[in-house]
């Protein structure tokens, strides 16, 4: 049947059974929106997807575009990596919740670190009073990362640590730990996240200015792409954009468009496309609409693929593939009625799997309430694994291609997200639309619609909005000891005492010299944390050249 005749035949159905039907069976609401306010239709049909080669647009599964996956089998050679999100309090209390979680079938570790180890300081400055341990792990200096990854071999694991700002100086500890165990650098696997453009709009942990932020990871890719083969030095987050408040649209625009500052960034400094593309790895958000958020990635992989194509004139198959890890969205988590949040996270799991996910974490029921509970984790545990070995949508590869409805959003993300790209592109790149304020702008307008909506009741948030019920106060709840500072405190001054101090001021003016330089930073940065340098002061060395960022207030 041809287009016009499908068409003249769709409008038929539309004018006599569709609306009949609908005389006595009314639709529940005036318009049907996804979670990102797109218009959902009643039907999708071919009429809705773009008349295109199939080998050119959808292609198999580990060939370019890569829509249907980065690789041929996908989850039938090997699933994706679970990887749970975890660390609170200090590193002993860390490294047996990283235990207890690989002996449940975990297959990948992923660190959470507290806020001052995320922007860069020691427990035992006073700002950090009230937040060490608090939203992970408190790390002050090697000492400490040798404890948390005791009895844990760093050659049998890969590691994901979630650090932006002063990711190089974490780098630094997990490799001189390694060392340590007698593992060398070549064989680790892992991840730093090393994302600073979106803590810029979305997440705040950022030390430094724009420019020397940038050279950080550029020396990271460039330090990896020689000695770290294995190594991922950078996850380009969609996450937190996501949760921040944006669309699944702009997480993909905003996403691709931070990867493609990286690009930029790193070829300035005189680095091949395919020297570093292959090591590039991306981070997004599963949120709950399935088909809108399964189309996301099928989308993301697609565009990236073009643009490292097109753009970069990428050769190497391997710089063309987003390979992503997913965690279900934070902000959907309800402190009311929490048990529903395990029903939100299997939802979201689901649409991360048919999206073709490398890897995965799922969040606890009680992560609205407080850091979560043993118990919580392991059901956040098994929802992947109940997804995995019961579900049967790991046993063949993008199972939801060719529905009408899963192409035709595929297709909308992608030409929506290209002209936010292309917007991006005007302003000069994703530097200056961050400092011009438009991609803040952008996210905020997003949020209070969504947030409107849910005030006003156009949305529902089960249990928050609609079949809301009289509560008891929570228990059984993680609660970390608000003593903790003065027990890193005491780390630090054993750690300063055992130390040689003159060679602790020589690997730290060697950091020094070199940030007013031109060579590649982590190798100093390395010697300075083998030497029980601190992260405080390896990170005050380099505000005292680079100095700190100051936002700006968006409105």
């Amino acid at each position: 049947m041809g287009q016009d005749q499908l068409k003249a035949q769709q409008e038929r159905w539309e004018e006599t059974t569709l609306k009949k039907f609908a005389t006595k069976t009314p639709e529940r609401l005036p318009k049907y929106v996804s979670a990102s306010s797109e218009e959902v239709a009643t039907l999708y049909t071919p009429l809705d997807c773009e008349e295109g080669d199939y080998l050119s647009d959808e292609g198999f599964p580990g060939e370019y575009p890569f829509t249907r996956g980065v690789y041929p089998n996908m989850y039938r050679g090997r699933l994706w990596t679970m990887r749970q999100y975890a660390g609170f309090g200090t590193a002993e209390q860390s490294n047996q919740r990283y235990k207890y979680l690989l002996s449940c079938g975990q297959t990948g570790l992923s660190i959470a670190f507290d806020l001052p180890t995320q922007i860069g300081y020691d427990s035992s400055n006073s700002i950090c009073e009230g937040e060490v341990g608090k939203v992970g792990v408190a790390i002050d200096s090697l000492y400490d990362l040798e404890i948390l990854f005791d009895g844990i071999p760093l050659n049998q694991v890969s590691t994901s640590m979630t650090i932006n700002a002063p990711a190089a100086v974490l780098l630094a500890m997990y490799i001189a730990v390694a060392e340590k165990q007698g593992t060398s650098r070549v064989e680790l696997r892992g991840t730093i996240q090393n994302d600073i453009l979106k803590e810029y709009v979305a997440r705040g942990t950022y030390i430094f200015p724009p420019k020397p932020s940038m050279r950080l990871i550029v020396d990271t890719f460039a330090f990896c792409a020689k000695e770290m083969p294995k190594w991922n030095p950078i996850s380009i987050s969609g996450y937190h954009i996501r949760e921040a408040g944006c669309t699944a649209i702009q997480e993909v625009a905003f996403t691709l468009a931070d990867g493609i500052e990286y690009c930029k960034a790193a070829q300035k400094a005189g680095m091949e496309i395919d020297a570093f593309a292959p090591q590039l790895s991306f981070f997004f958000n599963a949120h709950n609409d399935l088909l809108e958020e399964v189309a996301k990635f099928r989308a993301a992989r697609r565009l990236w693929a073009k643009i490292m194509k097109e753009r970069f004139c990428a050769r190497d198959p391997r710089s063309m593939m987003l390979r992503f890890h997913t965690q279900t969205a934070g902000c959907t988590l309800t402190a009311q009625q929490p048990d529903n949040n395990i029903v939100r996270v299997a939802i979201q799991t689901l649409a991360a799997v048919l999206g073709g996910t490398q890897s995965l974490h799922t969040n606890s029921r009680d992560e609205a309430l407080a850091l979560p509970s043993q118990e919580s984790v392991q059901i956040a545990l098994r929802t992947q694994q109940l997804v995995a070995y019961e579900s049967g949508v790991a046993n063949t590869v993008d199972p939801l291609a060719g529905s009408y409805c899963v192409e035709a959003l595929t297709d909308r993300i992608e030409e929506a997200a290209a002209a936010y790209i292309a917007k991006i592109d005007g302003m000069g790149g994703m530097v200056e639309a961050i400092e011009a304020g438009y991609v803040q702008r952008e996210i905020q307008a997003s949020a209070y619609e969504y947030q409107k909506a849910v005030e006003m009741g156009e949305r529902v948030i089960v249990g928050v909005n609609k079949f809301t019920v009289k509560e008891a106060p929570p228990s059984g709840l993680l609660k970390v000891d608000l003593g903790l500072r003065e027990v890193q405190i005491g780390k630090i001054e054993r750690v300063k005492a055992m130390r040689d101090a003159v060679q602790v001021q020589a690997t730290l003016g060697r950091v020094e010299a070199v940030a007013r330089g031109e060579e590649n930073l982590t190798p100093p940065i390395i010697e300075a944390v083998k030497a029980y340098a601190t992260l405080g002061e390896i990170c005050d060395t380099l505000r005292r050249v680079f100095g700190e960022y100051q936002s700006q207030v968006i409105f």
